[in-house]
């Protein structure tokens, strides 16, 4: 839906509003009028219920108005008496209709100045769950949100169970796209292993009144851009999944803030050209220059000069990265990602016949390669050259260059595009150029032989991205072996990490030494 369309969803929500509390506005001492103004008759509301006026700015945070509308309703109930449970299941099963029953059937009596505190045990409890579950989802959306790395593409920066915090403001927190959702999870309700929110999945129902619940895009300002070889979490373009458990195909439909999340490094920003060259990937001709904390890795083939070799021995030994290695008829083994360190070391080792690298050969065509098009023979070793869409900027279009902006200009910016003959149609109209609505940018993993990366699916578009991973707080090589080196360590930076969990657990013990002294001063003080 567009704003036009949200906006006169509101004004019909405020109508619903003003009809059905007018009459419980005068029972407060208020004015009629005054439940019929928009947003004003939001603060009159919050007076009338006996609640903070900043309660009001919930109701516009997609996500945590779906938890603080039933609430109001609740809360309407309860300040013209209406307290029982009974009172309280028909203010949330009605929808928040129970209202037009307290106005136009029955006789209520306003309750000025009531208790606002639970009358029961459990209900602290409910209320204390719901605002942490507020709070939690507001912190998460807009300002922090944790991450676990899943898999090994960005192997030697960040390892499989580093858990991450993930900064949304750094380049601007995207607020929700999704209407309808639960909070805190992304597209699968854990557990219940079901999806978690309200959104048609096949393509072709994609205009169905489900996918008419969807706001317009909308980021709030970052305080800098995406810099290049940095880390970035951002939405997998291509995503198939049903969701995370259940694999569906190209033509399912998600909307693009409940795609699966990936976390890899930007090596190709807005404008850039970019080629990759024998698995290295070349910036406007130059060759990337990576940060020395990140280490590429590449396949190997080993050949071993007697039997008596054993792979995960040497890959633990040498500090190698996915070591189960396939063995033929030679002897040989295939070790998936080796990098430069742990090559000059292992080479050496007496047992060690010989090491070759394992590449695609230059103009070889492999399927599954981004732009999947005949025309284009790359594969993961050799690819491009290619140009980075820059927001504002314009290119020629014709068949030869269509495959590699064919998704762009259809499924990131909305248009609908045809090809009769030689002509290429961009919403029914010839088009020779185009010009982009957005940046887009190059991800890829540094483990170049074991990365689901750009190669496959092509640009990110900025839409999609998430945030800027900051910080490592606790990492785990399996279930029972903590790495406390890499515990409260940065995600960004040069040089060797250094843990700052000595320093957060002497300020933790400070802090609490702190308030245990200041509750005594004053206990003693009321004494």
């Amino acid at each position: 839906m567009s704003w036009t369309q949200w906006l006169l969803v509101g004004l019909l929500i405020q109508v619903v509003h003003g009809v059905g509390t007018w009459r419980l506005y005068i029972k407060a001492g208020r004015q009629a009028w005054e439940a019929f103004l928009p947003v004003y008759n939001g603060f009159i509301f919050m007076k009338v219920i006996n609640r903070p006026w900043w309660w009001l700015i919930l109701l516009f945070l997609p996500i945590i108005n779906l938890i603080m509308i039933p609430v109001l309703w609740v809360e309407t109930a309860r300040s013209f008496g209406k307290n029982s449970v009974t009172d309280t299941a028909l203010a949330i099963l009605t929808l928040g209709f129970y209202s037009y029953y307290m106005s136009y059937v029955i006789d209520v009596q306003y309750v000025e100045n009531r208790d606002r505190n639970p009358k029961s045990s459990s209900g602290e409890w409910v209320s204390s769950i719901l605002f942490a579950i507020v709070a939690a989802t507001i912190v998460h959306t807009y300002f922090m949100q944790p991450y676990v790395i899943p898999t090994s593409s960005l192997e030697k920066s960040l390892l499989v169970g580093d858990f991450l915090f993930v900064s949304k403001y750094h380049y601007g927190a995207r607020a929700p796209k999704t209407a309808v959702a639960a909070p805190m999870v992304h597209d699968t309700i854990p557990i219940l292993k079901i999806k978690s929110y309200i959104a048609e999945d096949r393509r072709e129902k994609a205009n169905s009144w489900k996918n008419k619940l969807q706001f317009p895009y909308f980021r709030l300002p970052g305080f800098q851009k995406i810099k290049r070889n940095e880390i970035v979490v951002f939405n997998q373009p291509a995503d198939t999944m049903y969701h995370m458990y259940k694999p569906a195909d190209r033509y399912y439909y998600k909307p693009f803030d409940k795609k699966t999340n990936l976390v890899k490094r930007c090596v190709g920003l807005p404008g850039d050209s970019l080629e990759v060259r024998n698995g290295y990937v070349y910036i406007n001709g130059e060759k990337n220059e990576l940060p020395d904390r990140a280490q590429l890795q590449f396949s190997y083939q080993v050949q071993p000069k007697t039997r008596q070799f054993n792979p995960k021995i040497m890959a633990e030994r040498y500090d190698i990265t996915d070591p189960f290695g396939i063995i033929n008829a030679q002897n040989t083994y295939r070790f998936v990602a080796i990098s430069d360190e742990a090559l000059s070391k292992f080479k050496n080792h007496p047992n060690v016949a010989s090491i070759t690298p394992i590449k695609e050969p230059q103009g070889q065509r492999t399927d599954g390669i981004f732009p999947d098009h005949p025309d284009y023979s790359w594969n993961n070793d050799w690819f491009g050259p290619i140009y980075i869409p820059e927001e504002g900027k314009t290119v020629d279009l014709n068949l030869e260059v269509l495959p590699l902006y064919k998704r762009i200009i259809t499924e990131y910016e909305g248009n609908e595009l045809r090809v009769e003959g030689n002509q290429i149609l961009i919403n029914g109209e010839s088009a020779k150029t185009y010009t982009f609505k957005q940046d887009y940018y190059w991800m890829m993993g540094d483990n170049r032989h074991n990365s689901l990366d750009a190669r496959v699916w092509g640009y990110v578009p900025f839409d999609h991205v998430v945030g800027k991973p900051v910080f490592i707080w606790m990492s785990w090589n399996g279930i029972k072996n903590p790495r406390l080196e890499r515990f409260f360590t940065t995600v960004h930076g040069s040089g060797e990490r250094v843990s700052y969990l000595i320093h957060f657990l002497v300020f933790l013990s400070l802090a609490w030494g702190f308030n245990k002294f200041r509750k005594r001063r004053k206990a003693a003080k009321s004494l």
